[in-house]
């Protein structure tokens, strides 16, 4: 079975372009993808081709492999997150022993430990 790239997909109109190993490009539809597949721009497949009414087209289409995400590539490493982890549960512990004696952290403090939460939130989801 022949292998490409997916070259553009949009999602929303249900189609796309493969740029196959061979330098074939070959017409996709979302009809060709297994349930519940995504793919993106960069995603390596493996298909079949069929002759359609203008050019080549894929057919049971199976994904290789994903595209790492810029997020991903871009994440810091588990051991720096480690610390960032580990000094946010202090500065929560903080607080949470405050709001126990009735005090709520400044307007300006809880906006940074809500940016802080967010940051690792998204580094985590990565």
């Amino acid at each position: 079975m022949p292998t490409g790239r997916v070259k553009f997909y949009d999602e929303e109109k249900g189609f796309g372009f493969i740029a196959g190993d061979d330098g074939q490009e070959v017409f996709l539809h979302a009809t060709a993808l297994p349930a519940g597949a995504e793919v993106k721009s960069g995603t390596r497949l493996e298909y079949g081709i069929a002759d359609g009414k203008r050019g080549a087209q894929a057919l049971s289409v199976r994904v290789i492999e994903a595209p790492v995400s810029l997020s991903r590539q871009r994440r810091p490493k588990a051991d720096d997150m480690a610390a960032v982890v580990e000094s946010l549960i202090q500065v929560l512990d903080g607080i949470g022993n405050d709001l126990r004696h009735g005090r709520y952290p400044s307007k300006s403090h809880g906006s940074k430990v809500a940016q802080a939460l967010r940051k690792v939130a998204d580094d985590l989801e990565a």
